[in-house]
């Protein structure tokens, strides 16, 4: 059984969340604090946790900050605050994803879903990618699209491979500047902008309203292996 760990300060929250995995049989463990949440973490090795930004003790970045020093458990944040800069800082510190409260059941299982089987890989992408009318060869550094091959420059295959090794994960525009161009480069984002509309216009069938290589304004990108997800 898939054990999740739920941290929120709210009661209302915690009961509800708890609920609702229960009945979808995950065995759920409860933490109202930053402290009490990486307690139980090494105490129960959750599959998955569940981590609200604000906490009464610590704030939910430094209990990803402990976390991440001796694990890898998917952290998929929950958050009512709307600035982007709080979601970065966030996922640049380590988390998996986030959902902005108030959210929908099946959103979060969507996301809870994707977290898990990336974790069941290894968190390593397959040799072949097929989705849609795209099959991506990491090994042999190819591209196809609706049967044909599609030339991409080294940049662009590099951001490519980054998505896809990442895939439905939101990676940030910094984590994607500095894994393709390098660390003094994480402030321009201009770059990202200039070769991702490249890569649409290669690969997706309508460039404007694109099916996999989604972007998550001002945060970053994601490589989507559900085409009909149009987030």
């Amino acid at each position: 059984m898939t054990t999740v760990l739920v941290v929120d300060d709210e009661p209302q929250i915690r009961r509800a969340l708890a609920t609702n995995l229960r009945a979808r049989e995950f065995e759920v463990v409860l933490a109202e604090s930053g402290r009490g949440a990486l307690q139980l973490a090494a105490d129960r090795h959750p599959d998955l946790v569940l981590l609200d930004i604000g906490l009464p003790d610590l704030t939910g970045i430094e209990v990803i900050h402990g976390l991440r020093g001796w694990t890898e458990v998917p952290i998929i944040m929950l958050t009512v605050r709307s600035e982007e800069a709080d979601k970065v800082e966030a996922l640049d510190a380590g988390a998996d994803d986030f959902v902005t409260k108030p959210f929908g059941m099946n959103e979060l299982l969507a996301r809870m879903r994707a977290a898990l089987r990336r974790t069941a890989s290894g968190g390593e992408a397959v040799p072949v990618v097929a989705v849609g009318q795209l099959r991506i060869d990491l090994a042999d550094k190819r591209v196809e699209r609706a049967g044909e091959a599609v030339h991409l420059t080294p940049t662009e295959w590099e951001l490519v491979e980054h998505l896809v090794r990442h895939s439905d994960r939101l990676v940030t525009q910094r984590q994607l500047l500095t894994a393709v161009w390098g660390p003094n480069f994480d402030d321009e984002s201009g770059y990202l902008r200039v070769h991702m509309a490249n890569v649409r216009r290669k690969l997706e069938a309508d460039p404007s309203h694109p099916r996999h290589f989604k972007t998550e304004p001002g945060m970053g990108y994601r490589f989507l292996t559900d085409g009909d997800d149009q987030r």
